[in-house]
């Protein structure tokens, strides 16, 4: 599973200078109306205080159904502020503080990845993380969860 979570860590990192990336609930829930085949990956990260969030499980439940109809893969993570790390160090070129421009927080509840529209994306990274959701619904396991390790 290590192996899944730097999968991942690869992807977001080389999708983030691409413009590949779609970070925040309702800017994903915009972006799959707009497009749902150009979505290669939908990540929904929680942390411990985020599962009394009604809201939150009530977009999350909308989202994934929408993904599973669309063959989306989706990935659960358990940790945003590594979420947070790797997006805004990647963006940054360092350690990022997960912080939008305005300084608001940003919204890493639901994260996109979208492929380029301008080549046929062919990622072994992604590949890895591809495989690892066909695999976990093979054993009836639709949303895998992975923890994402502190570095």
């Amino acid at each position: 599973m290590d192996s899944v979570a730097t999968a991942l860590e690869e992807v977001l990192t080389s999708a983030l200078p691409q413009g590949c990336i779609t970070v925040g609930v309702y800017e994903a829930a915009k972006s799959l109306n707009v497009d749902p085949d150009n979505v290669v990956l939908c990540i929904l990260a929680t942390d411990d205080e985020d599962v009394k969030d009604v809201a939150l499980q009530i977009h999350f439940t909308l989202i994934q159904a929408f993904c599973c109809e669309n063959d989306i893969n989706i990935l659960r993570v358990n940790n945003t502020r590594r979420l947070a790390e790797i997006l805004c160090g990647a963006a940054s070129g360092g350690g990022g503080g997960g912080k939008q421009s305005a300084g608001e927080p940003l919204d890493l509840h639901c994260v996109l990845v979208t492929s380029p529209h301008s080549t046929s994306w062919k990622d072994p990274a992604l590949s890895k993380v591809n495989r690892f959701c066909r695999e976990s619904r093979c054993m009836d396991q639709w949303v895998p969860i992975i923890n994402l390790p502190e570095r």
